[in-house]
């Protein structure tokens, strides 16, 4: 063969060899419970209050246990109440029921009460923050209005709905309503114009632009003010209560009041305090989970 046949004979190109790598696919490390984290956690935010309130039931126990104190002293308390700390779901009819029982009833007109006062004062505010002259010209009367004490509206209301139940949630409602309509018409007046122009964009209507995106941007705002609402809601019915009667808590405190009870109304105080506590933690948890942590704590 000659040299030039050679060289036009195809050259056969070897196939190159691949690789083949195996990966080893590592397991996801287990979440695991820190018991160190958990008992920080816990000694930052129960120990500090625990000191706290044995320190102050020690101070009251030593000024209120001298002979001729006007109050009793923890150790009365217990001890004359301890069916009502103990038992607070005991029911043997008419007047004769727990505390338990009873925070469920005033929290029951506070549900009507508040709820009303929720979706009013949010559809109001709503439309009161879209006009700057409506809002300068609305915000000196709320601010009058927001101020008149709960029990002042309790006659009117008494007058008008000529029953006590009814009277009750009115008042709850004329009082929790200004801070919800003050704070969204703020909030919807702090909506970025840029949102405003997408909406534009979009051609959203009025009710896809109120959900979409008002009531998203002024969450923050709103759920401010239903935390001053549903605390002004509680302070309302417990005073709406005692004038009006019922088998609510502050029907209770009244009733003890005429019958010199005294260690059955400081247990009370207790339920109403730490209830109202309770309802304040619980709408900025629904607050912080509907805006992912935007709202104030």
């Amino acid at each position: 063969m000659t040299a030039l046949a050679r060289m036009e004979k195809p050259i056969k190109m070897a196939k190159p060899q691949t690789e083949t790598k195996v990966v080893a696919l590592t397991p996801r490390p287990s979440k695991r419970i820190d018991l160190k984290d958990i008992a920080s956690s816990v000694a930052k935010n129960v120990v500090p209050p625990v000191i706290v309130l044995a320190l102050l039931l020690g101070i009251w126990q030593l000024l209120c246990s001298a002979p001729g104190a006007s109050l009793p002293p923890p150790s009365q308390v217990w001890t004359e109440s301890y069916d009502l700390i103990a038992h607070p779901f005991f029911d043997f009819g008419s007047q004769d029921i727990g505390l338990g029982w009873r925070v469920l009833v005033s929290l029951q007109r506070v549900a009507y009460g508040f709820g009303l006062a929720a979706i009013v004062g949010v559809l109001i505010g709503a439309v009161i923050g879209q006009s700057i002259w409506v809002m300068r010209g609305l915000d000196p009367i709320f601010q009058v209005l927001r101020t008149v004490p709960p029990l002042a509206w309790l006659p009117l209301s008494l007058a008008a709905f000529q029953n006590s139940n009814p009277s009750a949630i009115f008042v709850i409602f004329i009082t929790s309503i200004w801070p919800v309509i003050i704070n969204t018409a703020v909030g919807v007046r702090n909506i970025p114009q840029d949102y405003r122009n997408v909406a534009q964009v979009l051609r959203l209507n009025h009710l896809e632009f109120f959900w979409k995106i008002m009531l998203p941007s002024a969450a923050p705002y709103i759920f401010t003010g239903l935390r001053i609402g549903i605390g002004l809601s509680w302070l309302a019915i417990v005073a709406a209560e005692m004038l009006t009667g019922g088998v609510g808590i502050g029907f209770f405190i009244w009733d003890a009041w005429n019958s010199s009870r005294l260690p059955d109304i400081i247990v009370a105080l207790a339920y109403i305090g730490v209830t109202g506590f309770f309802l304040d933690k619980l709408v900025s948890a629904v607050g912080k989970f509907i805006t992912r942590g935007a709202a104030t704590n």
